[in-house]
């Protein structure tokens, strides 16, 4: 008979930069966001490492379609009229992928600096 034990808990500190590292490249806008939420809760376990790297992969999409946004203008003339920029659409669906990732992670919460690490789920 297997005995189902927790270990037991420990204070994390990435005030070092020796926490984990995203699974893969990120840009400067997706890099900053894992350093934002790496520092202040610990995203140690393989799902949270991928759900994170993927938030911001696609934060630097996000920002680079607001890019090509605000060069192209929010309005555009095509041959059958005035119209929202394309891109908008994308944009928004990437930013709104980020929040609903950050709230799977458990991340839409004031951390506790008392105990650092990801809220409990609700």
């Amino acid at each position: 008979m297997v005995k189902n034990a927790k270990s037991p808990l420990h204070v994390v500190s990435n005030l070092d930069g020796t926490g984990p590292k995203p699974s893969r490249s990120l840009g400067e806008h997706g890099l900053s966001l894992w350093n934002r939420v790496t520092a202040e809760y610990d995203v140690s376990d393989v799902a949270g490492v991928e759900l994170l790297t993927l938030a911001g992969q696609t934060l630097d999409r996000a920002e680079a379609l607001a890019e090509r946004i605000a060069a192209d203008g929010e309005i555009v003339r095509t041959p059958t009229g005035i119209k929202c920029h394309p891109a908008v659409k994308e944009e928004l669906a990437c930013r709104a992928f980020v929040v609903r990732t950050l709230q799977k992670l458990g991340l839409n919460y004031e951390p506790l600096r008392a105990s650092p690490g990801r809220p409990p789920a609700t």
